[in-house]
């Protein structure tokens, strides 16, 4: 039985989807995949405290709670690990396949394992501080048919 290979400029031919920029003001609760430009305006990390022996202390995930934002308005970002070394005021960055996570109720934005921050080049935009999408509160409400 002879099988047949794929041919080898399929693979060749595959290029990379361009990325779609969103606004922060267009981030809405469970979203996922989002891709955006955004400043840091302020960082404050987080200490945990868990009842952890002294041996998992030393690998203690690092968090830290940072307001990003871009001309559209703000949002919480929750930086983790190695991401929280780079969120310095004024630092403009590219969040790429970026999620939205809900924290009692209203929306943080995140990257995990599978999207990437980068820092880029200074943004020209002013963040608009006054839309900050982390202080609306959703509630979760059952639709009965």
């Amino acid at each position: 039985m002879a099988t047949t290979a794929a041919p080898a400029t399929a693979a060749a031919t595959t290029e990379k989807r361009k990325p779609v920029f969103t606004k922060v003001d267009r981030l809405k609760p469970g979203t996922y995949g989002h891709t955006l430009t955004v400043k840091v305006v302020s960082s404050k990390t987080l200490t945990m405290h868990k009842g952890r022996s002294a041996s998992q202390s030393l690998r203690r995930p690092r968090i830290a709670e940072c307001l990003v934002g871009d001309e559209t308005g703000t949002i919480l970002f929750t930086a983790r690990n190695e991401q929280v070394d780079i969120m310095k005021p004024d630092t403009t960055l590219i969040l790429r396949n970026a999620k939205i996570d809900m924290f009692k109720g209203s929306m943080r934005l995140a990257v995990d394992k599978w999207g990437r921050v980068e820092v880029t080049e200074p943004a020209k935009f002013v963040v608009k501080e006054d839309n900050n999408l982390s202080l609306v509160e959703y509630e979760l409400v059952n639709v009965d048919e």
